[in-house]
């Protein structure tokens, strides 16, 4: 045997391609309501407020009018894109076309965007008014007296994370608020913190608590009439008691609101305008998002 016999070793390459780990695309867009729009910006929804039976105090009076308060919520529009170029030369020497992976990890940050948007509209300021000239802001932090705020140390002698009291509370808020939570689905964004957090309250993992288990492998979906997601893309801030918590959103469908301008568009074409025509994948959206309601969103502060 030839003692050059190396020169003709060859060298193995992947034939699959694998995506690091991440969010793969949006947890949060089927947990709002959702919405298609043209021009510079859009009004989702008209408001008009409660209004009272006035009592009739005597006979033939003159009529008196009642004026229904009325809102207008504002969304404006934000454009994101993501270009990436695939070498011709390059593949040339792969032995597969990574085209089409390039393009779903595109598709998954796509998603990953359109919950970021949610998620800082769930405590940021809204635009109301008949031309959104109004700023109209969440609420200040409160403590467990009421309000839009669970505090950090609610149902604890100090700052906890998430626990069942925290839950019943926020779900009492909307409640109280008037949330028809028969026909309104209602839904806490968590992060593996809180999850684990709920994995230690006896009340959540045990079934002498609950006519069915809550619990799919391992996972909590559901407690209280509540559906748990799990998405790790929620911020931090300085909570009541003036630490470092994070605030977890607590809410009903209809107060979440995701406006598409032109939803999430794919294309694929060769570049004739670059050396070595190279073919880029290329992945565009222009989306928005607001609060409706402030009282149909309650914010949960947990430690972490």
């Amino acid at each position: 045997m030839s003692i050059n016999l190396p020169t003709f070793y060859v060298q193995q390459y992947a034939t699959n391609i694998q995506l690091l780990l991440q969010q793969k695309g949006s947890k949060l867009r089927d947990k709002v309501t959702v919405g298609s729009y043209i021009g510079k910006a859009a009004s989702p929804v008209e408001q008009v407020g409660a209004v009272a039976m006035q009592p009739v105090t005597s006979r033939f009076a003159p009529m008196g009018r009642v004026d229904a308060p009325t809102d207008r919520r504002w969304v404006y529009p934000s454009d994101f894109d993501l270009p990436q170029l695939i070498d011709s030369f390059d593949k040339l020497r792969l032995l597969i076309d990574p085209a089409s992976s390039y393009v779903q990890s595109a598709v998954y940050a796509a998603g990953r965007q359109m919950d970021d948007i949610i998620i800082s509209a769930f405590f940021g300021d809204a635009k109301t008014g008949e031309t959104g000239a109004t700023t109209t802001s969440f609420g200040a932090t409160v403590t467990t007296s009421g309000g839009r705020n669970v505090a950090v140390a609610h149902g604890a002698a100090a700052a906890s994370g998430l626990t069942v009291a925290k839950l019943r509370e926020a779900k009492k808020r909307l409640m109280a608020s008037q949330v028809d939570i028969e026909n309104d689905p209602l839904c806490a964004i968590v992060t593996a913190a809180q999850h684990d957090n709920l994995l230690a309250e006896a009340q959540v993992i045990s079934t002498d608590f609950n006519e069915r288990p809550v619990l799919v492998d391992g996972k909590v979906t559901r407690f209280l009439g509540i559906d748990i997601v799990h998405c790790e893309r929620l911020a931090t801030g300085t909570d009541d008691a003036a630490g470092t918590s994070r605030a977890i959103p607590i809410f009903a469908k209809s107060g979440m609101h995701l406006a598409m301008w032109n939803d999430l568009t794919t294309d694929i074409t060769q570049r004739k305008d670059l050396q070595g025509l190279p073919w880029q994948a290329y992945v565009y959206m222009t989306a928005g998002a607001t609060r409706l309601e402030e009282n149909k969103v309650v914010r949960v502060w947990c430690r972490e």
